[in-house]
């Protein structure tokens, strides 16, 4: 029997965009693959629809065919006629950013009994947060640049000096992705003003260390048949002094490098990191770490439970070996599948104690 893939995407999020690319690139592989695709397209307003399209364009010249629907455990439900339209095997989670990298998405593939090919709430929660996601690394005995976490209202550089942080530093808004909202600052007025716009982004920001000398290297990481695969190394250059929304999406082609040139003892620790992370945290699906290489260590920077194009390009560069990767995390969901223990009843209820009306006051 044919295997049905749910492929969600879009969703409330400055990465919408990004995400209806990831959406179509992976239910148009999955397609190729063999399996049967159902496209669910998460408008920035709420909710979700089927998306009867398989190009981008269609969400640009507004020709898609959206069937508002609902989830209810693994099956999509008209919202208009209350009635089940499909059914399917397995999820996919390609929204980056906002609650569908958050956790929430996973969460509600949880709650509804969903198989998922897709890393689950508590590392994607954990890692959403750039701070939280530093704290763990260090946790895992991994190297990370100094940084301090502001929120509104509160003293900036009086926060650098504790952690004895002097400018330059990168302002990042705590739980954005791809570039979005980073700063360089270089004196206090820079500083004002990268927090600022940090948080009209977000609820806070991650000051952080500067490295003049750094290098920009990506690894990511899966698990098939069990066992974890940590991809080659990758750097993406840039000519600017951090690397910017375009470096990533619009000048990818012509400024990265893969396997990166890095000395080989900086690029196995890197992959030991990365396999280390997504082994402690119990990884499904594929993640993709980003480490700053600056004076001889390697440094954890984020860890991205979404990535762009879900980093099939760090594991082959062919449609075909795309169409295998994908592959590979759909059947490992279902492998996975039915790791729902045995509930406890406890009875409680019926006991004595909780029997009427003075038994619940003597406990209220």
């Amino acid at each position: 029997m044919q295997t049905t893939v749910a492929v969600f995407f879009g969703g409330k999020s400055n990465e919408h965009e990004i995400s209806i690319i990831t959406g179509v690139y992976a239910a148009n592989l999955l397609r190729g693959a063999g399996y049967r695709v159902l496209p669910v397209f998460l408008p920035r307003e709420g909710g979700m629809a089927y998306a009867d399209a398989n190009t981008v364009k269609a969400f640009t010249d507004g020709s898609v065919k959206l069937v508002p629907v609902y989830l209810n455990g693994s099956a999509l439900f008209s919202q208009k006629k209350r009635k089940k339209l499909f059914a399917f095997d397995c999820a996919l989670n390609c929204c980056h950013g906002g609650m569908g990298e958050d956790g929430t998405l996973s969460a509600l593939f949880r709650w509804n009994g969903v198989r998922s090919a897709s890393p689950e709430t508590p590392i994607s929660a954990l890692f959403m947060d750039k701070s939280f996601g530093k704290i763990a690394a260090k946790g895992l005995a991994i190297p990370v640049a100094r940084a301090v976490t502001v929120r509104e209202g509160e003293n900036a550089e009086a926060a650098m000096a504790a952690e004895g942080l002097t400018f330059p530093v990168i302002v990042k808004p705590v739980k954005l992705g791809s570039s979005i909202g980073v700063r360089v600052a270089h004196d206090e007025k820079e500083l004002a003003d990268a927090l600022a716009l940090a948080f009209r982004l977000d609820t806070g920001a991650l000051v952080e260390e500067y490295f003049r000398d750094k290098r920009d290297v990506n690894c990511a990481a899966y698990r098939k048949d069990g066992r974890i695969i940590a991809s080659e190394c990758e750097e993406v250059f840039t000519d600017s002094a951090i690397l910017s929304f375009e470096d990533k999406y619009e000048k990818a082609a012509k400024h990265s490098e893969l396997p990166a040139d890095l000395p080989r003892e900086i690029s196995d620790k890197i992959r030991a990191c990365t396999t280390w992370i997504y082994e402690a945290f119990d990884g499904r699906g594929v993640v993709r770490a980003d480490f700053i290489v600056a004076g001889g260590e390697a440094y954890f920077n984020e860890l991205n439970t979404v990535p762009g194009s879900l980093a099939t390009y760090l594991f082959g560069e062919s449609l075909t070996e795309a169409k295998k990767f994908l592959s590979a995390l759909v059947e490992e969901a279902l492998l996975r599948g039915g790791e729902e223990k045995e509930t406890v009843v406890t009875g409680i209820l019926n006991s004595d104690v909780f029997r009427g009306g003075k038994g619940s006051k003597r406990r209220g």
